[in-house]
């Protein structure tokens, strides 16, 4: 048996040559896994249902994604093009992540090669991210009774603000992001466990505070575990303002993992950001999460 990995052609969209957001990053990502052989297979979603989005997000906002019909300042602040191919990726994307969910808890431990879109809110996308599919699986999750308490582990440089807002007043989900205090979005949300971190933190203080805050998670029950593996931590990256190394990724994703896993939780882990200098690199760092949680199955 292998990892359950979720991947589709339509992870890509168009939105531009120039554009900053490395969109490229989902294919090479899956031929990547495959040529070094991690996994030999994907599993392929289907576009996330009108249904199945309510979890998370209003009508209006879901009609005027798929209709094309989001004011300007609305487009503007997701900062996509809202074209064909970007609504159906975001549609395909964040059926991967209610897929992987469900694989997870039939294998424990399941990945999303996509995801991770944690500014989305309850009525308005914003910083890259048109559909919260992590907060739309959770809730998917929840209301088909498969699931009681739900962990979302954010490790993305920038807050989760978008699942903090959805969640606020879910006794059922409970919200930790450990960010950069400096970064994306100035404005932050409430977590239900905010750790802010100042610029330029490196491995030691890292993993020693994740480890703190992990030990602090433990002291709850939960029976479920979304994990955002975003690699905007390292110190490479364009758009954070941490200094990880390539080995304290490494160290991040075998602490979360195995912290989970040996206690028997199901974990589903999604991508989160990465925009590093270097795009060959980039791909590796988002295989790390993969590698490691293959590990364990």
């Amino acid at each position: 048996m292998e990892l359950p990995v979720i991947n589709h052609e339509d992870y890509f969209a168009k939105i531009g040559d120039d554009h900053k957001f490395p969109i490229n990053k989902f294919g090479e990502l899956a031929n990547y896994l495959l040529e070094k052989k991690i996994i030999n297979q994907f599993h392929k979603p289907y576009p996330c249902s009108v249904k199945t989005l309510k979890g998370a997000h209003s009508q209006t906002y879901i009609n005027n994604i798929i209709n094309k019909s989001l004011d300007q300042n609305g487009v503007k602040k997701i900062g996509f093009p809202l074209v064909d191919s970007v609504v159906k990726r975001s549609l395909v994307a964040t059926g991967g992540t209610v897929l992987a969910s469900k694989l997870a808890l039939e294998y424990r431990i399941a990945c999303n090669t996509a995801g991770g879109s944690h500014h989305a809110n309850f009525d308005e996308g914003a910083g890259y991210c048109v559909f919260n599919d992590v907060a739309v699986a959770a809730n998917y999750l929840l209301n088909k009774g498969l699931v009681k308490k739900i962990l979302i582990v954010d490790l993305d440089v920038h807050q989760g603000n978008g699942n903090s807002d959805i969640f606020e007043n879910n006794k059922n989900v409970f919200t930790f992001s450990m960010h950069s205090k400096s970064n994306y979005p100035a404005k932050k949300s409430k977590s239900d466990l905010d750790i802010e971190l100042e610029d330029n933190t490196e491995d030691q203080k890292y993993i020693e505070t994740l480890k703190d805050s992990i030990q602090l998670l433990n002291k709850q029950k939960f029976d479920f575990v979304f994990y955002i593996a975003g690699v905007d931590v390292h110190f490479n990256d364009r758009l954070g303002k941490l200094k990880l190394s390539d080995d304290g990724i490494k160290k991040r994703e075998e602490i979360v993992i195995g912290n989970f896993f040996s206690k028997k939780i199901p974990i589903c882990g999604v991508l989160g950001g990465g925009y590093n200098k270097n795009f060959d690199k980039l791909v590796e760092l988002h295989s790390i999460l993969h590698e490691t949680c293959a590990k364990y199955i």
